[in-house]
């Protein structure tokens, strides 16, 4: 008589552990640098790790140093093997296919050499005004202040002194791939923040290269653009494999072995809409972190050009009008940790996710509007609402209704406020959105940011537990699809049918009270940004005279 052995989750991974088949993703998220290992099935996570870090205001410029990038790549990467040899016993030393991804756009410049000739200049600086009015006429496309190309032209005009020394441009997860590889490209997503894209060719757009070679004075030491941009590739081409240097590079203990295949390096927008499964027209989600962003995959080409909306890419190069904020969650963590600070000293000290519970559903007793209340949660300058510079604020009538619920309601209102201002811009172009995919922190507390942020777009909005890894198990995916993809199989199809077939979807639809409350609180924030701006001009006054 013959007898089988069933074999268990656990089992399974110990084997694909010692074979060297998972995939790898990590991503360096403007808080956390995050590290996921996942299995031969992609909704399986097999590991995780991360490290906490954080931007730096150095010479008027938000930037990370090069020694943190990798400080922090390796103490995410071994936590991620010390996680996954705690749970399997089995210290993985190889993967069949590495991902890596980080926050968009930015500016890199790096001399012939490969040395960097500039401090790291992130999303978040707003210094670009010049030279994106500029671009934007010259292009008749959007240049936001934070595309690379825009961050190019502004060191132009400003006589900055490097500028003739420049050999290339990337963006953080191209750098970081460029020194695992040795491989100059980027993925079409996060090539599309750094210049425009050809919807059609799906790399840059030839004709905007050219007007841009046209500029007097472009600079540079070359004579063409593109020679100092990467190549550009879509999800499922080879991008290269893991180097004895770059292994090195993650993991200093010189336990891991080179060869691994890398797929195109891709920004937090594109992972995260890999993680929410829409990059399908008609289809978009809303990431909330540091900053907050909506992408959606669009039918047609716009109408006319908006300042408050990005034209971007899907992974597989599709086009997205993308709505980007520079302030997202920030400033509503910050009041919540002065809470648990309270809470503490009260002699009564929660976890942090308690103190969030307990916040986030008393927001749900607040009144529609917030009673009158607003919140602004600029920290940083917010070019979508007018403002150079962040000063947040809390501001009420004499009449408005001071309560806890309200406050609360009132500060997840704020995190959503500029992005429902761009969403309004799409909304007038006539785009369709069946279903908006949510993710990021504070959509852990079930039922409360889901429900306002559907009431605030008057659009269904849909959490997954899956995407509880956010970004990171996003470009895990996208390394595993590299293997799908060389069989002709679509980057969306591979999704429906290989990663989120098995997947529940949590869909809450659009409360009308929530929708008409949000209205009224919209009307008023927009009318009291004059309160902002006039905070920003008043206190960067007076700090002149100091």
């Amino acid at each position: 008589m013959s007898t089988s052995k069933t074999v268990s989750p656990g089992d399974s991974a110990r084997d694909d552990l010692r074979a060297g088949r998972l995939s790898l993703g990590i991503e360096l998220g403007s808080t956390r640098i995050k590290a996921c290992l996942i299995g031969e099935d992609p909704s399986q996570v097999i590991a995780v790790g991360s490290h906490e870090w954080d931007n730096e205001f150095v010479g008027q410029v938000w930037t990370y140093s090069l020694e943190n990038v990798w400080s922090g790549l390796q103490a995410a990467y071994a936590d991620l093997i010390y996680n996954a040899e705690s749970r399997y016993g089995v210290r993985p030393d190889s993967f069949a296919a590495i991902g890596v991804s980080a926050m968009m756009h930015g500016y890199l410049a790096f001399d012939a050499a490969g040395d960097l000739l500039a401090p790291f200049r992130t999303w978040r600086n707003t210094t670009t005004g010049p030279a994106a009015a500029e671009l934007t006429e010259l292009f008749g496309v959007n240049i936001p202040l934070r595309w690379s190309i825009a961050h190019l032209r502004q060191a132009v005009l400003d006589n900055e002194p490097h500028v003739p020394e420049i050999a290339s441009l990337t963006t953080l997860a191209g750098y970081v791939h460029w020194q695992l590889t040795g491989r100059k490209v980027l993925g079409v997503g996060d090539a599309s923040g750094m210049f425009p894209i050809d919807a059609l060719t799906k790399t840059y757009d030839t004709e905007l290269l050219a007007r841009y070679d046209g500029l007097s004075a472009s600079g540079t030491a070359g004579s063409h653009l593109v020679d100092l941009l990467p190549e550009v590739l879509v999800a499922g081409q080879p991008a290269g494999n893991l180097t004895v240097q770059g292994a090195r590079l993650l993991d200093p203990t010189g336990t891991l072995k080179p060869g691994a295949a890398l797929c195109p390096p891709e920004g937090d927008a594109g992972t995260g809409m890999v993680a929410t499964r829409s990059v399908a027209p008609r289809s978009g989600n809303v990431s909330a972190g540091t900053s907050i962003f909506a992408m959606v995959v669009l039918e047609r080409p716009l109408d006319n050009v908006h300042h408050e909306l990005d034209l971007v890419t899907t992974p597989a190069g599709d086009p997205v009008a993308m709505v980007h904020c520079n302030n997202g969650a920030s400033e509503l963590a910050t009041w919540v940790g002065l809470f648990a600070r309270f809470a503490t000293v009260a002699g009564q000290p929660l976890a942090s996710d308690a103190v969030f519970n307990a916040l986030f559903s008393e927001a749900l007793e607040g009144e529609a509007d917030a009673g009158g209340l607003l919140a602004y949660n600029h920290l940083a300058g917010e070019p979508i609402a007018g403002l150079t510079e962040g000063r947040p604020l809390v501001v009420r009538t004499p009449d408005s209704r001071l309560t806890l619920a309200n406050f609360m309601r009132a500060q997840l209102y704020g995190v959503f406020g500029t992005l429902s201002l761009g969403m309004r811009v799409l909304a007038d172009e006539g785009v369709v959105i069946d279903e908006m995919f949510a993710h990021g922190g504070m959509f852990r507390t079930a039922g409360v940011a889901q429900r306002f942020l559907a009431g605030a777009l008057g659009t269904p909005v849909t959490v997954t537990e899956t995407a509880s890894e956010g970004g990171a198990w996003g470009i895990a995916v996208l390394a595993s699809y590299l293997r799908a993809a060389e069989h002709g199989q679509s980057l969306d199809d591979y999704l429906d049918e290989h990663v989120f077939a098995n997947t529940a979807f949590d869909t809450t639809q659009p409360d009308p009270t929530d929708v008409a409350g949000f209205t009224t609180y919209l009307a008023r924030y927009s009318a009291g940004l004059a309160v902002e701006r006039t905070a920003v001009d008043t206190l960067s006054l007076k700090e002149s005279t100091l």
